[in-house]
């Protein structure tokens, strides 16, 4: 009985391996993670939060606008073929990327050639393939006009180099006026005089409008409406073409206006742009004036 005594004096509390175990977990495992945790909330105090670290600069980005406002002139001299296609063009069509017909390669270029310059044009404003539109991005669109006659001209056409329509529209609105106010001072001393002779100065000052309107039809159509209308893309009735025109115009100017406002198949609305009745009308009056 002393031995059994004796032995159990000499034998730890740890007796069985479940004992074991919770031994090796209050000994070790909980002195660890509570050491864990510990180091955790003592270096946290020294952590900034996100944002924190450039507080000016975080303030600024959450209060940044959502849109922006800018300025351009309008005037400013237009960028030439080559800096379009340096600064734009070049990524893809330097080395055919995505299937774009590379710079100066003539058998590529040939039978987009061969559609015209208004073709090629409408390509690049409205996008095609895996290029995207390129009409408002830093360019205007005579640019990219004269960025496509660069690369075109490099791969065999002959195309003009494109002018801002714009400023040719401007001069000949410059001059209307000017025409018309001719005739009116010269048929003012005549009026005072006798009643034919106002009928007669009459008839030139009534006939301005229909001439300031036709300038701006022009305008419109030199800006907007040519890039499908020049070569009768996507179903457009070809300028000039009384064939094409003839069941529009039997419908009436104002149907055709208000298809024009409202747009109709592959036509935007106002051909894309932001014009006003006034002016989509007269553009539309110059295009059957046109093709009568």
């Amino acid at each position: 009985m002393s031995d059994i005594q004796q032995e159990e004096a000499h034998t730890g509390p740890v007796r069985t391996p479940k004992q074991f175990l919770w031994t090796v977990i209050f000994a070790f495992v909980i002195p660890v993670f509570a050491i864990i945790g510990l180091v955790t909330y003592v270096t946290s105090a020294n952590k900034s939060g996100p944002g924190a670290a450039d507080n000016a600069g975080s303030i600024e980005s959450r209060l940044q606008k959502v849109g922006s406002v800018e300025i351009r002139d309008a005037n400013r001299p237009l960028k030439s073929g080559q800096e379009v296609y340096q600064a734009q063009c070049a990524t893809c069509h330097s080395t055919g990327t995505a299937g774009a017909p590379k710079f100066e390669d003539a058998a590529a270029w040939a039978p987009r050639i061969k559609t015209g310059l208004e073709a090629l044009l409408h390509s690049a404003l409205a996008g095609k393939g895996a290029m995207a539109p390129q009409g408002g991005g830093d360019f205007e669109d005579t640019e990219i006009a004269r960025g496509v006659v660069y690369m075109a001209n490099a791969a065999g056409a002959k195309f003009d180099e494109p002018q801002r329509p714009a400023a040719a529209s401007a001069d000949a609105g410059s001059a209307a006026p000017t025409a018309a106010a001719a005739p009116a001072a010269t048929s003012a001393p005549a009026a005072a005089s006798a009643e034919p002779a106002a009928a007669v100065a009459a008839a030139p000052a009534a006939a301005a409008p229909t001439a300031n309107a036709a300038v701006n039809g022009k305008a419109l159509y030199d800006k907007a409406c040519f890039v499908c209308h020049a070569a009768g893309v996507a179903g457009a009735p070809k300028f000039g073409d009384k064939a094409a025109w003839a069941p529009y115009i039997a419908q009436g100017i104002d149907s055709m206006v208000k298809i024009a406002i409202s747009g109709k198949g592959a036509m935007p609305p106002r051909g894309g742009s932001s014009a006003s009745d006034e002016e989509i009308h007269a553009a539309v009056q110059y295009m059957v004036e046109q093709a009568q």
